[in-house]
């Protein structure tokens, strides 16, 4: 079946009117002048175009502002002579209210002109809300560059970032955005991002509004094998498309009649795929026997025709197109009957741009943002998307991210010591899918809300430490739902009196169980000790050498691990890692890096160094032993890597980290309060003894300290590091070495 399929004949119609007097008014146009000094009327009217431009201060919370070298300003329009530049921060975006399912032209402009004296051009990708648009490199661009989409939001907030990829800092001159009709620039998928955009004439001049009601930028092109046409009547106009006057009432045709009209293009990308759109009015008066018709080519294969231009044609793709090798050669060639050459008035190409990844849920997000406004929160990398792309999630946040097409849902936000004052924020009920909630060491009022309970995902809510009253709601005191509320004086259980004077007896009491219960965990560890302290000790007789590599601990006297189940090949360690981008942790070991399994499972990847101070045989304990232990407070092992020089270890991800940060209230962790500290003594003495008690044979920690103790995300202990630890003998054997391992201080006084 012919190409011509792909193609539809669009005729002049009285509709466009309509449009005219619409779009003229500039109704819906946002037009932010970025950078525009406060000092400055804001809006004004732009003397070229005559639209009018405002200041982009409200639209966006972060960068600062600066202008073009005077010794440049000349060679911009007024909005194109200030910016706003990016020093702070990884992603910051612009927020805007649209229409949700409009179709919009959405133009940016940047303009370098060395407004900071340093002549470095700046590259950094430009996003449209969590999904990357395109990337903007201003090297050699002396008078700026511009990028130009027809999107259809699929939210009412439209969001255009600015994201640092390197050292430069991003910036923006303008940004302006038009409501389109929904009859005009239709796709199967995606949206069109502007390739090339001409009008046939021999000026040298471009057309913008008000020639073009859509503020659409047509610059003039021309080539020395084509005449130029023109008339000065009316020849209408396609329906939906609304060109301007000038460009079709202007055409060009082929010198050599015989010739065909020839535009061509060319991309680095051959997967690129084009949607085109030519534009026909017939502005010569033919005589009676003169006939002008010809078929539409692309690289050969015939598109639409045999077509004979009357009053305004709009010819389009209804599919989008390839180009073979990457290389585009449009070709107009007029029929055997035909006693006239092609002509062509106005040629626009798009590139198809998809964007899969869908936004958060709106609900949420707008649950998120009342709850920043609410207690006037200022932080850098909460714009954007909440939850995605990944590494550009908000501090605070946790998401469930099912697929690029499911919206990501917000289910963990940590507030804690964030400065809130004033009640508990309404807009968290809205947060229906949230299973963690962190509002500790705040200085938050008023009655615990009943509306909590309502959320049936709740898990974890830790109120600790601010100045709650009332009692306690029943909704929250289910089974599944931990609550943490120590460090309110005037917040008490459910249904009883508030009595201030009595809670004061509170904290000496609590650090006296506390003292207690860890005196009792520590007594019943070294009885268990003492029970299973071996009568005699020898010395461990080397097991067969492990296969030589290339590394200096190859010769190492330890078996090849035997379990090959959950191993990782390197390449697969470095893409989960996205070759080891985010490095969240470093040890003795190795450093460890932040992962992803299957493209949503979060991970801890800790890498063996060349030189570390441990060695193959204590990633080998590690492996072997979490691969036969399975407690849920010990941390789990997701995999390893064990090929030639490069060893690795990939556990489940545990997001709260080491608990020596919330004892010193370091790296931004929350310090945790004494009922917190007391659990996890007793979880972590609960995974010492599963080790002790629970495995055949038992083991022997060997490092047992805050660093290796992990946090969750509700706050349960995890023990971690298993590098050191040794086997108890069982029965007749005897394989316990003499050699003293571990921290000095963390060790069994016993094993000692």
């Amino acid at each position: 079946m012919e190409r011509s399929l792909g193609f539809l004949l669009l005729l002049i119609g009285t509709l466009a009117i309509i449009h005219i007097v619409q779009a003229q008014s500039q109704q819906g146009f946002i037009l932010l002048d970025c950078g525009l000094p406060a000092n400055e009327v804001s809006p004004y009217k732009e003397s070229f175009t005559g639209l009018q431009y405002s200041s982009d201060a409200t639209f966006i919370q972060s960068g600062k502002t600066g202008s073009v070298q005077p010794n440049l300003e000349s060679r911009f329009l007024k909005p194109y002579q200030t910016l706003r530049y990016f020093p702070e921060g990884r992603r910051n975006c612009y927020n805007l209210k649209v229409e949700k399912g409009r179709k919009h032209l959405i133009m940016t402009r940047f303009v370098y002109g060395n407004y900071d004296g340093r002549d470095i051009s700046p590259k950094f990708d430009l996003f449209l809300g969590p999904n990357p648009w395109a990337t903007i490199d201003l090297y050699r661009l002396e008078n700026g560059t511009r990028r130009e989409i027809l999107h259809i939001p699929t939210s009412s907030s439209l969001q255009i970032c600015l994201v640092k990829t390197g050292e430069t800092t991003p910036m923006i001159s303008a940004l302006e955005i038009r409501p389109m009709g929904n009859d005009s620039y239709n796709t199967k998928s995606g949206s069109l991002a502007l390739f090339n955009r001409v009008y046939l004439s021999n000026s040298s001049s471009f057309l913008r509004f008000p020639d073009d009601i859509y503020d659409r930028q047509w610059n003039a092109y021309f080539r020395n094998a084509w005449t130029p046409i023109s008339t000065t009547r009316d020849v209408g106009n396609s329906i939906g498309y609304d060109l301007p006057k000038i460009a079709l009432t202007s055409a060009a045709m082929p010198t050599n009649a015989s010739a065909p009209l020839t535009i061509e293009w060319s991309s680095d990308n051959p997967e690129d795929q084009y949607y085109l759109y030519e534009h026909f009015a017939e502005i010569q008066d033919l005589q009676a026997n003169d006939t002008r018709e010809f078929n539409i080519l692309l690289n050969g294969d015939r598109l639409y025709g045999p077509l004979i231009p009357s009053k305004a044609t709009t010819i389009l793709s209804v599919s989008p197109l390839t180009c073979n090798g990457g290389k585009c050669s449009l070709e107009l060639i007029r029929t055997s009957r035909s006693t006239l050459p092609p002509i062509l008035n106005a040629f626009e190409v798009y590139k198809v741009i998809q964007f899969p990844q869908s936004v958060t849920n709106e609900n949420e997000v707008a649950a998120v943002k009342t709850i920043e406004a609410t207690y006037g929160l200022s932080r850098i990398n909460w714009q954007g998307d909440p939850c995605v792309p990944l590494e550009l999630m908000w501090d605070g946040l946790n998401c469930s991210i099912t697929d690029i097409s499911t919206p990501p849902r917000i289910t963990t936000l940590i507030l804690s010591s964030s400065g809130l004052t004033g009640t508990i924020a309404a807009a968290i009920q809205n947060l229906t899918q949230l299973e963690k909630l962190d509002l500790s060491n705040n200085n938050l009022t008023g009655e615990l809300p009943e509306f909590l309970g309502s959320i049936k995902s709740l898990l974890f809510i830790n109120i600790s430490g601010n100045n709650l009253n009332g009692s306690i709601p029943q909704s929250l005191l289910r089974k599944d739902l931990l609550l943490l509320y120590q460090g309110n004086p005037r917040l008490g259980p459910l249904g009883s009196p508030t009595k201030p004077h009595k809670t004061k007896l509170l904290v000496p009491i609590v650090a006296s169980v506390a003292s207690a219960a860890i005196l009792i965990v520590v007594l019943v560890l070294f009885l268990v000790f003492r029970k299973k302290k071996p009568s005699t000790v020898e010395v461990v007789h080397p097991p067969p050498s492990r296969p030589t590599m290339n590394v200096t601990y190859a010769n190492s006297p330890e078996p090849s691990i035997e379990m090959k189940k959950r191993r990782f090949t390197y390449s697969e360690v470095m893409k989960m890692t996205n070759n080891f981008e985010r490095v969240v942790g470093e040890g003795g070991f190795g450093v460890v890096c932040h992962g992803t399994v299957n493209g949503s499972e979060q991970v801890d990847v800790k890498l063996l160094s060349q030189s570390s101070t441990q060695g193959y045989k204590e990633f080998k304990a590690e492996v072997d032993l979490l691969l036969r232990v399975h407690h849920k407070n010990l941390v789990g092992l997701v995999g390893y890597c064990d090929e030639k020089e490069h060893l690795a270890l990939i556990y489940e991800f545990v997001p709260n980290g080491e608990l020596r940060q919330h004892l010193l209230g370091k790296g931004g962790r929350s310090v945790v309060n004494w009922g917190i500290r007391l659990r996890i003594a007793v979880e972590a003495a609960l995974g010492l003894e599963y080790l002790h008690i629970g495995c055949t044979p038992p083991m022997v920690h060997r490092d047992v300290k805050t660093t290796n103790i992990l946090l969750d995300e509700h706050y349960k202990a995890k023990l971690a590091d298993f590098g050191l630890s040794r086997s108890f003998p069982v029965g007749g054997e005897s394989h316990v070495s003499t050699v003293v391992a571990g921290t000095p201080g963390y060790l069994d006084p016993e094993y000692y």
